[in-house]
């Protein structure tokens, strides 16, 4: 498969800065589903249990260009103009094609863990 081919997943790495951690984990957590609205068929963010600054959002499209109204829409302009002193920059998306992709089935779901 071409890289501009099918299904991407777009990695959006961030970088909290200094005691704003708990708070831009909040704010990615209210932007990353706008996604949905301008195409994604699915989001995601993580936040590193390792170093508790670094954040990954995803998201699946089917067309960058979907990718780009909603990168270069009002929300997301308005996301890193108001917080732009809770992350560092640059902000250095990547496109990347799925290659594999898995997961166990289970009847019912295990409850998320506490605190770690």
């Amino acid at each position: 498969m071409a890289a501009g081919d099918g299904l991407a997943v777009i990695h959006i790495p961030w970088y909290a800065t200094l005691f704003r951690g708990d708070k831009f984990e909040a704010a990615l957590a209210e932007l990353a589903p706008i996604a949905l609205r301008y195409g994604a068929l699915d989001y995601e963010v993580y936040r590193s249990r390792e170093d508790t600054y670094k954040f990954l959002q995803t998201a699946t499209w089917e067309r960058k260009l979907d990718f780009t109204a909603y990168w270069e829409g009002p929300e997301c302009i308005e996301f890193r103009t108001r917080y732009s002193s809770w992350f560092q920059v640059p902000i250095l998306y990547q496109w990347n094609v799925r290659v594999a992709r898995g997961a166990l089935a289970r009847e019912h779901p295990a409850p998320l863990a506490q605190g770690g």
